[in-house]
C-alpha cells in the first residue's frame, strides 16, 4: 500500500468520526446494554416454550418427577450461558482490542521493525483471542451450571407447592 492511498484512508473524515464515537466509555455501556437487552428479548419466546413444555409435561404425566425438571433446567441454563457469553464478548471485544493496541505501540517504541511487528501482531493476535475464548466459554459454563441448578431447585418447588394445592 502506497503512502498516498494510507493518507487518503487516515484523512476520511468517516472514519474519525467512528473513532471518536467508539473511543467514549458510554458508547461502549449503551452497545452492551442493547445487545443484552436485544439477546434477552429474543430469547424470550425460547424461554417460555421451554417452561411450557415443562408446564405440559408435567400435568401430564404424574409419574416422571424429576426427569422434566432435569431437561428444563438444563436448557435454561445453556440459554443463559450462552446469554452470558455473547453479552461479555459486548466488553471483551473494546479491552481486548485496547490490549492489543497497546503491546504493538510498546513493540513499536522499543524500535522493532515493521515486518518483525506484523509477525508479533499476528501471534499477539492468536494469543489473546484464544485466551479471550477461554475466559468466555469459563465464564459461560458457570452462569450455565448456576442457572440450571437454581432451575431445578425452582421448577421443582413449583411443582411440590402445585401438588399440595
Amino acid at each position: 500500500m502506497s503512502d498516498s492511498t494510507s493518507e487518503e484512508i487516515y484523512s476520511s473524515p468517516t472514519p474519525a468520526i467512528l473513532i471518536k464515537i467508539f473511543s467514549k466509555r458510554r458508547t461502549w455501556v449503551i452497545l452492551f446494554i442493547t445487545v443484552y437487552s436485544l439477546l434477552l428479548f429474543s430469547s424470550w419466546n425460547i424461554l417460555k416454550s421451554v417452561l411450557s413444555w415443562y408446564e405440559s409435561t408435567v400435568s401430564s404425566s404424574s409419574n416422571s418427577y424429576g426427569w422434566p425438571a432435569i431437561y428444563a433446567s438444563v436448557a435454561l441454563g445453556v440459554i443463559f450461558g450462552l446469554l452470558s457469553m455473547v453479552a461479555a464478548l459486548a466488553v471483551a471485544v473494546p479491552a481486548t482490542l485496547v490490549t492489543w493496541i497497546t503491546v504493538l505501540v510498546m513493540l513499536t517504541f522499543f524500535g522493532k521493525p515493521r515486518k518483525v511487528l506484523v509477525g508479533e501482531g499476528k501471534k499477539l493476535t492468536a494469543e489473546i483471542g484464544g485466551f479471550v475464548g477461554k475466559v468466555l466459554i469459563k465464564e459461560g459454563n458457570v452462569v450455565a451450571a448456576v442457572c440450571a441448578v437454581l432451575g431445578y431447585f425452582v421448577l421443582v418447588r413449583k411443582k411440590n407447592r402445585d401438588d399440595d394445592n
